[in-house]
């Protein structure tokens, strides 16, 4: 899915792509949200929190950005109330009061290699593939080449895993990391060919929601109707990954899709809570300690992590108010 922050870009409004859903329900304004991507059957479980918000009121609007960085800098610029990203650098280099208040997915991915490379030590000094430039997937790799004493050769950038591994069954590509869905892909159709290297543990989150701090305790009623709709939802997955798909039939979501794409929802989900993709308490304090480690050891975030505090980056208390009622 999806990097991490790089530095704040300008919001460039041509660079939009907008979709907006609106509601003939009892709220006063709608809450603006900002997706750093497009709607996909990965972002499906959030699109059905959200419905499930909706029939408690919420009324809201989407709008697609083409990359996470201007989503954040919407939200920094309070053209969006509610962004998608990972905002920890932007939030520590300028000081700006917004903060996180759910974890939406965490950063699973996978180094798949060549089998000419047997381990990492085999990589010292040969081309290493990425999504692109300050992603998450070359923060995991730097963070690894780091661990294991060796520098890479040329870096080449390659946007989205199933373009990835593509590349590599062509033989354009011999070393990269993707995502788990690809992975497994990529070794069921040429598991005798590439094979999968030690990665990193405890990952960190691949995307929260945020939002700046005032106007989360001003709308304090529409922030706690969509935590606790995360919150259910992602709970419920977590115990029947089927239910997204069941949701998405019922509500029709992401109708417009080709079916065979929406074929794959059930095993995507299955695959993905099984492969620790979402935390079904949503993140909080233990999550925000891993990022802070996580950025600290890629670099994005200036150290020590035990020396940063969880309040400067999370707002705790709708998610905690979600659990307390939910029972969690």
């Amino acid at each position: 899915m999806k990097g991490f922050t790089k530095k704040i870009s300008v919001f460039i409004a041509t660079l939009l792509v907008v979709f907006s859903i609106g509601f003939d329900v009892q709220a006063t304004d709608k809450v603006r949200i900002a997706l750093g991507d497009v709607a996909s059957v990965e972002t499906l479980c959030f699109l059905v929190a959200l419905d499930r918000a909706k029939d408690r009121g919420l009324d809201y609007e989407m709008t697609a950005f083409a990359k996470e960085q201007l989503a954040i800098q919407a939200v920094i610029g309070r053209q969006m109330d509610i962004g998608v990203g990972t905002p920890y650098s932007i939030i520590q280099k300028t000081k700006v009061p917004i903060r996180n208040f759910f974890q939406l997915s965490k950063l699973v991915f996978f180094p798949v290699a060549s089998k000419k490379y047997k381990t990492w030590q085999d990589l010292n000094g040969e081309p290493f593939t990425f999504h692109a430039r300050g992603t998450g997937t070359e923060a995991i790799g730097d963070i690894i080449i780091k661990r294991e004493g060796i520098t890479l050769g040329q870096r080449s950038y390659v946007p989205g895993s199933e373009n990835r591994i593509v590349a590599m069954m062509k033989g354009q590509i011999n070393a990269t990391i993707v995502d788990l869905s690809n992975k497994n892909i990529l070794m069921a159709k040429a598991g005798d060919k590439f094979h999968v290297l030690p990665g990193i543990k405890d990952p960190a989150s691949d995307e929260v929601l945020f939002a700046e701090i005032g106007w989360m305790k001003e709308n304090k009623e529409s922030v706690a109707i969509l935590v606790e709709e995360l919150l259910r939802t992602w709970q419920e997955m977590t115990k029947d990954p089927s239910i997204i798909d069941q949701e998405r039939k019922k509500r029709n979501l992401l109708s417009d899709l080709p079916k065979e794409l929406l074929a794959e929802v059930d095993a995507y989900y299955k695959e993905a809570v099984e492969g620790g993709l979402y935390d079904p308490n949503g993140g909080g304090v233990e999550s925000a300690k891993a990022d802070f480690a996580f950025y600290v050891d890629a670099g994005q975030m200036d150290g020590p992590a035990e020396d940063l505090k969880v309040e400067d980056y999370w707002y705790l208390v709708p998610l905690d108010a979600a659990k307390a009622k939910l029972g969690n």
